[in-house]
C-alpha cells in the first residue's frame, strides 16, 4: 500500500533544455538491462557511461523496446534526462516512447511518468533531443519503453521501434529522508518511511496518529477525550 502511495505521487513537467545539475545523477554506472542488443558494443550500459556521443545503447527493430536502470534502492527522484541517438533514421524509431518509475522491474507495477504522443507532443518535425522530464516520484527502477503493437500508427512513425539511448541520467537524492536542490534538508520526522516531496518537503503519507502536509497535527483518532 505504501509503495502504491509513493508511486502515485508523480507529477510531470517537460523541460526542453540541458540537464540541471543541482541534484546527483543516480543512474551513472548503475546496473542496466535492455530487451535486445544490436551489437556487442551497444549494450544497455552505454546509456549510463557518462558519455553523450559515441556508441549508444541500441537494440534491433522489434515490436517492443525496453530499457531500465536499477538505482539500487528506492530513491527520491526529481527528473530524468534522455539523450537519444541522432539522425533521420532514429527520429521515427523513438516517437511514442514512455518513461515509468517503479519499485520492481515490471513497468506495470509502477507509475507512468511520461508518454510521448503524436497529438500532444512530438512529430518527426518537432522532436526534442535531448529532453528533460520532471517526474517527482520515489522508485527504484526507471524504465524506458516503446512499442509498435497497435497499428495503425500516426504519420511519421516507423513500423518497428528500437532502443537508441546515448545517455539516461536520473537526478534526485541518494539518501531517503532528504529533499531540496542539494538534498541537504531533512523530511519532516513524522513522514511515513521518511518519504517527502523532493521540492516542497511535504509528506507523502504520515505515520499513524499524525496528519497534515508536515505530519505535525494529531489525527482525531489519536486525541484523548
Amino acid at each position: 500500500m505504501i509503495g502504491m502511495l509513493l508511486l502515485l505521487c508523480c507529477s510531470l513537467v517537460v523541460l526542453c533544455f540541458l540537464s540541471v545539475q543541482a541534484y546527483e545523477n543516480l543512474a551513472l554506472h548503475q546496473l542496466v538491462w535492455q530487451s535486445s542488443t544490436w551489437l556487442s558494443d551497444t549494450g544497455a550500459q552505454r546509456a549510463v557511461d557518462g558519455r553523450y556521443t559515441g556508441r549508444c545503447a541500441e537494440s534491433f527493430n522489434n515490436p517492443t523496446a525496453e530499457w531500465r536502470v536499477d538505482l539500487t534502492g528506492v530513491k527520491n527522484i526529481h527528473h530524468v534526462f534522455i539523450q537519444h541517438a541522432t539522425g533521420i533514421w532514429w527520429n521515427w524509431d523513438f516517437l511514442g516512447f514512455s518513461v515509468f518509475i517503479s519499485n520492481t522491474t515490471n513497468k506495470e507495477d509502477g507509475t507512468l511518468c511520461f508518454r510521448d504522443t503524436y497529438h500532444t507532443y512530438h512529430t518527426r518535425a518537432t522532436i526534442t533531443n535531448p529532453i528533460n522530464i520532471t517526474c517527482l516520484c520515489h522508485g527504484r527502477y526507471v524504465i524506458y519503453y516503446n512499442n509498435r503493437t497497435h497499428p495503425p500508427y500516426p504519420v511519421g512513425y516507423s513500423r518497428y521501434t528500437r532502443i537508441g539511448l546515448c545517455e539516461v541520467e536520473v537526478y534526485g537524492c541518494r539518501s531517503l529522508g532528504k529533499y531540496g536542490e542539494n538534498c541537504s534538508l531533512e523530511c519532516p520526522q513524522n513522514c511515513q518511511n521518511g518519504y517527502c516531496d523532493i521540492v516542497e518537503g511535504t509528506c507523502l503519507a504520515c505515520k499513524p496518529g499524525f496528519k497534515g502536509p508536515q505530519c505535525i497535527g494529531k489525527s482525531p483518532l489519536y486525541i484523548k477525550i
